[in-house]
């Protein structure tokens, strides 16, 4: 047997596959490992992005939240204000009224005033020409009386309507 060459080649094959398969076993080995760690780094560096990505969307959910609440306020401010500005055009219309009414008694109080004094002034016309009418029938029979016209002629001009008979 040990002097058969086929003996001899199986020996040289076992010594060369385990001299070359222990090499080739290591680097397949340290390959694997080797990719056994780019996988782990990768999965924790996944893991990683998860996380930032987790705590990302956890703090768009708290700015979102806070945006949604900052718009509710916002619209209850809004609400608030249209509500104040509506009682103020309401007591300003209130005062506006009241203000024009106030003018509009005292334009008729003016008026009124006015054609009283018209019909005063009138009817001092009227008396004093009457007063004029019944005093020249009485002094046709016994002529004028001076101090009679000079009483008419006083109460002519102390009239407000400046003692014109017509």
């Amino acid at each position: 047997m040990l002097e058969s060459a086929t003996f001899w080649v199986l020996i040289s094959f076992i010594v060369f596959t385990v001299l070359v398969g222990r090499r080739g076993f290591n680097a397949i080995v340290g390959m694997l490992d080797k990719r056994s760690a780019q996988i782990k780094a990768d999965l924790e560096n996944a893991q990683k992005l998860r996380e930032d990505a987790q705590a990302l969307l956890a703090q768009r959910q708290r700015e979102q939240e806070a945006a949604v609440k900052e718009a509710a306020d916002i619209i209850a401010y809004g609400r608030e204000e249209a509500d104040r500005i509506r009682e103020q055009a309401a007591a300003d219309i209130q005062a506006t009224i009241k203000r024009r009414e106030t003018q509009a008694i005292d334009r008729i109080a003016q008026v009124e005033a006015l054609a009283v004094a018209q019909v005063r002034a009138h009817v001092v016309d009227v008396a004093v020409g009457a007063t004029r009418v019944l005093l020249a029938e009485q002094n046709r029979t016994g002529g004028p009386d001076p101090m009679v016209d000079d009483t008419v002629r006083a109460l002519a001009r102390t009239s407000p309507g400046g003692g014109t008979i017509h």
